[in-house]
């Protein structure tokens, strides 16, 4: 039986330690939450905002993001491969996502921006338009990418082969285009 809740707030509650009593959220917001290592396969988060919570380890097994924007969040090692694709929309601002994973997913349009993507794997991803502004991409791997008119101004440590991503009309800054040349080991000076 589908429990829905909407317009809610939901502020400092730890559902690490507490069970999830909602099978579907719309248009609610979480602030200060702790969901480290918690269960959300199956459930539907829709026109929803989390704000500086904790993420971590979280099990995404067919959950639905749909137009979820995440601030000052914490999501380590999140397999957001995992989600289920249909209306996947999300929204990243001053995140640490080191080690999630976005394999395969269609990500149009989404935002990655002030954020650390440590070691966050996008292969197979349709990303274009996305803006990764002002993020650290350190280890970041993009193989067989749609990256066009993605934006990577201003973002650091980044390394993307031009030959296996579709770049066509991507911005970069000048600063940062040694990271379209690592594959060739040259050493560009500034």
């Amino acid at each position: 039986m589908e429990k829905i809740i909407t317009e809610e707030n939901f502020k400092a509650i730890n559902f690490s330690e507490s069970s999830i009593e909602y099978n579907e959220f719309e248009h609610c917001t979480f602030i200060n939450c702790n969901f480290q290592n918690c269960d959300l396969s199956n459930l539907k988060f829709i026109d929803c905002d989390f704000e500086d919570c904790n993420l971590s380890s979280a099990k995404t097994k067919n959950t639905s993001f749909q137009t979820v924007n995440f601030k000052g969040c914490k999501i380590l090692g999140v397999h957001f491969d995992e989600c289920n694709a249909f209306g996947l929309t999300v929204n990243f601002d001053s995140c640490q996502l080191n080690h999630s994973i976005f394999y395969q997913l269609q990500l149009m349009k989404s935002k990655f921006i002030h954020s650390k993507l440590i070691e966050v794997d996008f292969s197979d991803s349709d990303l274009r338009e996305v803006s990764f502004q002002n993020s650290d991409l350190s280890g970041a791997v993009f193989e067989n990418c749609d990256l066009q008119k993605s934006d990577f101004r201003n973002t650091l440590n980044y390394s993307i082969n031009p030959e296996i991503n579709k770049l066509k009309n991507a911005k970069f800054s000048n600063d940062g285009i040694g990271g379209l040349l690592d594959k060739y080991q040259i050493k560009i000076e500034y």
